[in-house]
């Protein structure tokens, strides 16, 4: 990137690197809160420079993004002693359709809004969580934005061959956990169909959707009531969700894209209390997250529950 001439020009360029930013903070981090949080702070370093500092600077682009992994370096290794703390399960911040964000909020800015792709799927995000701060940064930087090993060596703070042997380790883990491709139409059609009899309390049809050793996983933060520990096989997933019967009256279940896939919202009067995503293995189901964590649903939250501060 050559530094432009004209400042108009130079703020321009700089921001319009906000949008990678916050996609590069949001895969690495899972959470788009920190994901704003280290962006925000990422342009508080450029601003605290002085001017002949940035001038030195021969690709501002680079220098942001090397501040961002830097900084995400340090909140994942934090965030794993922030979690053994955490109230029951800790699942990736769910995010809508980019069109479906609702307008008017902190960082809901169109240049903040996460693309979506196949390495923000629920399923993608949960396995990078298993890995180490260093394999996690390592990959999304070279596999998924395409850094050279020797500048994520830059950013991790190993050399290049290190870093070579993070994404190669990270790369395993995905394969590991990865389900066999599953056409968009069919998964759309089986959560369909998980909501219809969900709603019905069709026992038998819930039963035939599930794998026979699917995992629910939930996650209010401790916020709000919800299963602490995930739930594993088909007939236990029904049985706990048969319990919600009295709750699922006083809600209405909503089809939406969830992190790029068919998933389900539950909202009571409007507002958005529940998000579940999916992970279809041919035509079961074979892990649900439900995240409940309010702090987690900003983007979906209705503008009546924030007062229109829009209008």
């Amino acid at each position: 990137m050559t530094t432009p001439s004209e400042p108009g020009d130079g703020l321009n360029a700089l921001m319009s690197e906000r949008r990678g930013l916050t996609n590069l903070a949001y895969r690495l981090l899972g959470s788009l809160a920190d994901a704003e949080d280290v962006v925000q702070e990422t342009y508080a370093r450029w601003y605290a420079m002085s001017r002949p500092e940035q001038d030195a600077i021969d690709s501002p682009g680079a220098w942001l993004t090397k501040v961002a992994g830097r900084l995400c370096l340090n909140v994942l290794s934090s965030a794993r002693v922030r979690r053994e703390t955490y109230v029951g399960e800790w699942i990736p911040e769910p995010l809508p359709e980019p069109t479906e964000w609702i307008s008017g909020r902190p960082g809901t800015d169109p240049a903040d809004r996460v693309t979506l792709d196949e390495s923000v799927n629920m399923a993608f995000l949960v396995v990078l969580e298993s890995m180490t701060p260093a394999e996690r940064v390592a990959f999304i930087l070279h596999d998924v934005f395409r850094y050279s090993f020797a500048e994520v060596a830059e950013i991790v703070g190993r050399t290049p061959a290190a870093c070579r042997q993070l994404a190669s380790s990270a790369r395993r883990r995905i394969r590991a956990a990865q389900a066999p491709a599953t056409p968009a139409a069919r998964q759309a059609r089986i959560v369909k169909d998980f909501k219809r009899a969900l709603e019905t309390g069709d026992v038998q049809a819930l039963i035939t959707l599930l794998d026979p050793g699917a995992t629910a996983t939930s996650d209010g933060g401790g916020l709000v009531r919800t299963t602490l520990h995930p739930v594993e096989g088909a007939e236990r997933i029904v049985r706990s969700l048969l319990h919600l019967q009295d709750r699922l009256r006083d809600l209405t279940l909503l089809e939406r894209t969830v992190n790029g896939r068919p998933g389900l919202i539950a909202q009571q009067d409007g507002v958005t209390v529940s998000v579940y995503a999916f992970e279809v293995a041919g035509d079961r189901i074979r892990h649900i997250w439900a995240v409940r964590n309010p702090d987690k649903l900003r983007p979906w939250s209705h503008p009546a529950a924030e007062g229109m501060e829009s209008r």
